[in-house]
């Protein structure tokens, strides 16, 4: 932590601060010096221990252990430690890409699981950074509150999710009536009693470094937290706005580490092309009540479906044609897939740049050649703000199946209401003809 010094002080002996005397205060008296004295003792008391603390006094956190399996130890154990690593490396890449396919034909459901088991584990693990760091100093309550700060968070967010895409659900059950209805003022109500905890846990001698952790865990939320809610919400529009924007990136990485820059786009813009052609990936994700189950089944959007473009003059003298075919989905691509080469690894930049602060090599040792998981999915987490922003201001339009769903929740009069005004409208627009009254 960058050092913290009183205002206006200078260093005394032994480097302690002394604040600036006061205007007309005799440099002798005893009266002011006793004074000056009691405020001394009273700043060091609260803060002495904190202040004194640079970069260079941050705890050594110990080296993660290894974690590599014994068998590849003993297969590897001949190649130098660059080649272990490398094949190491290889080799649990292999086995994440095969569970990952593993997962997506599972379906969706399997994907939100997962989106939500990485964003704890990522929790966790920038957490327990914080915790080893101040570990010397044995604050009340830290990990307990970040954890519930965590459950309240998720509880807030997945809640909204369940109102918005499982309305016909919630209505058949009272309880969960309940729940849907007062939800933000549950969520608050839990907000404030962990706040409340927090002010109660605060400690004489720790209250700056206490308000840092409050900050730190906040901070570790909004990254955490609201960006794999984004990552499900993405996920809700259909599965190729989930699976695109998180090949882009691992295509960036894998290709930057091997072939350079430029090898890493073209192979996108063929699996987009690929995707396109299949409902189960183009498809939102729906709730379906009946089947009690998630579908993606649905009439392909103009999005997904063939179009022919006019080729500029110079082109269509280059490629001698006059038209190409291509999925609207295949341009949106290369904007996504530019994103990913461009910004994304800026991503990844912050966090090596965290990770120096504290003088750490990985986030954690889960995963044996890779670290933790949080140093694989630094960059996904600015990809998917993108994502949603993206779809949100260029592509999303009215959800018929949403919109159908908030209207069953209505009351049977506010749903007459609504079909009489919606009658009319058609009437009026010549789509339905008027009934004749007799």
């Amino acid at each position: 932590m960058l050092e913290l010094r009183h205002r206006g002080g200078c260093p005394g002996p032994g480097g302690a601060v002394a604040p600036p005397p006061r205007e007309g205060e005799a440099a002798g008296g005893d009266h002011e010096t006793e004074s000056t004295s009691d405020k001394e003792t009273d700043i060091d008391d609260r803060y002495g221990d904190l202040d004194s603390r640079t970069d260079s006094d941050i705890p050594e956190i110990p080296p993660s252990s290894d974690r590599t399996p014994e068998i590849l130890k003993k297969a590897l154990s001949g190649l130098s430690s660059r080649w272990k690593n490398w094949w190491i490396r290889g080799i649990l890449t292999l086995t994440m890409i095969s569970l990952f396919f593993l997962i997506i034909y599972m379906g969706s459901f399997m994907l939100m699981l997962l989106v939500l088991g990485i964003q704890v584990k990522c929790f966790h693990e920038i957490i327990t950074i914080g915790y080893r760091v101040y570990r010397s100093y044995d604050l009340p309550w830290f990990r307990t509150l970040s954890w519930y700060f965590l459950l309240c968070v998720n509880y807030f967010f997945y809640g909204e999710t369940v109102a918005d895409y499982f309305a016909t659900f919630v209505q058949r059950e009272e309880q969960l009536q309940f729940l849907i209805r007062y939800h933000r003022f549950i969520s608050f109500a839990l907000y404030l009693a962990g706040f409340c905890m927090f002010v109660l846990s605060l400690v004489k001698k720790h209250y700056r470094l206490q308000f840092y952790m409050f900050a730190w865990t906040h901070v570790t939320l909004l990254i955490t937290v609201t960006q794999s809610h984004l990552v499900i919400q993405n996920l809700f529009e259909g599965m190729i706005w989930f699976l695109v924007p998180i090949s882009s990136v691992i295509c960036n990485d894998i290709t930057a580490y091997l072939f350079g820059f430029f090898f890493g786009r073209t192979p996108l813009i063929k699996a987009a092309y690929m995707l396109s052609k299949y409902q189960y990936f183009v498809c939102p994700v729906e709730y379906r009540s009946d089947v009690n189950s998630f579908v993606t089944e649905c009439e392909p959007s103009e999005l997904f479906q063939l179009q022919s473009y006019s080729l500029p003059p110079f082109l269509k003298a280059v490629l001698r044609r006059e038209t190409v075919s291509l999925y609207p989905f295949q341009i949106h691509s290369i904007a996504l897939s530019t994103f990913a080469s461009l910004i994304g690894p800026f991503g990844g930049f912050f966090a090596s740049g965290f990770k120096r602060a504290f003088k750490i090599k990985d986030f954690a040792n889960t995963i044996p050649g890779h670290g933790g998981i949080m140093d694989r999915f630094d960059c996904q987490y600015l990809m998917a703000t993108f994502v949603h922003v993206y779809i949100t201001s260029f592509i999303r339009g009215p959800n018929p199946s949403k919109v159908l769903q908030q209207l069953l929740v209505l009351q049977p009069e506010q749903q007459l209401n609504i079909y009489k005004t919606l009658k009319t409208h058609l009437i009026e627009k010549g789509i339905l003809q008027p009934t004749l009254k007799l």
